[in-house]
């Protein structure tokens, strides 16, 4: 099948690559010269683990390619995924701007029969104002379809070459048909594909991940309460996530969530909901539970210091908003830094893959090093943020011998707590209680 891809970001780019994976001729379309340029030499522009060594190979083996030109890229295309940002704006709402910009061009340059697929997270009624867009300027047969994307950072491929299910919003036979070939390959182990109205499709993506989110922000809520009665987070996670009705994923206290998906998700169905006067009210109050979650520690450093942060050095392991991604969009490491800079401290941080981005954004406000050891030195206190593995079983005669304080501030509980007390450092965690050296 050939297929084209608008937008060549994180999910136009995991898309098409495990597209050709299954065999399809697949060409990549972004208005960017020089990321196709990248593209076209081989290098690819983002970090996903094992989405590189299929790029290469799709590649190689002609069946993925990059262009400027979106009429190169749909003039023989069947399916047309449109993956663009649709970033929000100050009220919470999607900007489709870029979607329904592609759309109008579309309906200028399309000369025969094709399926237009929103692949990007859009508002419900957007399937709506794409074919609106199309049909002002192009009177023949076309299709527009609601394909929402459920992929992890870090764990994308996994989840798009098998996926737990795969979303289709269509209202034709014809459309059907084609988005139930193109997925074939990828449900061969029974997952379904659930067709569905384009409304309903667009909705499903808002409530997946707003629901995910109401459940980390759960945990956090219950993380505090354990901190004020005495109670152990690890024992209630277990104890509520051993019953099938609720399970055991997304049951982790943190310094709150970020990324690229639940902060845009959870602002856009508030005022999506709004639009049809409708208060969310649960969905606002995760909102402004996990705001504050990316700062819960700080009160926790200051209360150590006797709040008098001055002068002192701070090390900080991690600064994508989760483990094994680069992306540092709503990352509680930023603010993290915000408020200790603010505080008149300083930081030194290591983070695998993060760390050119942060730079990108503070400069240098901060230090970067270039080991996670090397970050610990005459360091005050060691802060943890993102619980990459290389972070959970270090070398603590390292960390011992270049700290300052055996003082560790640890915003994933990567550490258990008989393992910091045999080790002698006082250790703050969340919903833990505090081991005092």
């Amino acid at each position: 099948m050939k297929i084209a891809v608008v937008g060549t970001g994180y999910v136009g780019l995991v898309s098409g690559t495990c597209f050709a994976e299954s065999g399809n001729h697949v060409t990549c379309v972004d208005i960017d010269e020089n990321k196709v340029n990248s593209l076209q030499n081989g290098k690819i522009t983002i970090y996903e683990p094992g989405l590189e060594h299929l790029f290469e190979r799709n590649l190689k083996e002609n069946r993925l390619f990059f262009t400027t030109s979106l009429e190169d890229a749909i003039e023989d295309a069947q399916i047309i995924f449109l993956a663009l940002p649709t970033p929000p704006g100050e009220d919470g709402s999607a900007d489709l701007s870029y979607v329904l910009g592609v759309a109008d061009h579309l309906g200028k340059i399309m000369k025969e029969y094709k399926v237009i697929v929103d692949k990007s997270t859009v508002p419900v009624g957007t399937a709506d104002k794409v074919h609106a867009a199309i049909k002002a300027n192009y009177s023949g047969e076309f299709d527009v379809v609601s394909n929402p994307e459920f992929l992890r950072e870090g764990v994308a491929v996994e989840d798009f070459m098998k996926p737990d299910r795969v979303v289709v919003g269509c209202s034709s036979a014809r459309a059907e048909k084609l988005m139930g070939e193109l997925y074939g390959p990828f449900v061969r182990q029974g997952n379904p594909v659930i067709f569905m109205d384009e409304k309903s499709a667009e909705l499903t993506k808002y409530a997946a991940n707003s629901f995910l989110a109401t459940k980390i922000t759960f945990m956090n809520e219950i993380a505090r309460v354990c901190e004020l009665v005495g109670a152990d987070v690890d024992k209630v996670r277990k104890g509520i996530g051993t019953d099938t009705r609720i399970g055991n994923r997304f049951l982790f206290p943190g310094i709150g969530y970020g990324g690229s998906c639940f902060p845009k998700d959870v602002k856009a169905l508030v005022r999506s909901s709004a639009e049809v006067d409708y208060e969310f009210k649960i969905l606002n109050a995760v909102e402004e539970v996990n705001e504050d979650q990316k700062t819960y520690l700080i009160p926790k450093i200051k209360m150590h210091f006797n709040g008098d942060l001055s002068g002192k050095h701070f090390a900080l392991w991690g600064l994508a908003f989760k483990p094994n991604t680069d992306d540092i969009r709503e990352a509680p490491a930023l603010y993290l830094i915000e408020e200790l800079t603010k505080a008149g401290a300083t930081v030194t941080a290591f983070d695998p893959e993060a760390m050119a981005n942060v730079k990108g954004v503070v400069g240098d406000k901060i230090k970067y090093s270039d080991t996670m050891y090397d970050a610990l030195e005459n360091a005050d206190a060691l802060i943890v943020a993102t619980e990459w593995n290389e972070f959970r079983t270090p070398n603590f005669d390292r960390i011992n011998a270049a700290l300052n304080n055996k003082l560790i501030f640890d915003g994933r509980n990567v550490f258990s707590l008989d393992k910091m007390e045999e080790l002698g450092y006082t250790y703050y965690s969340i919903g833990r209680r505090t081991v005092k050296s």
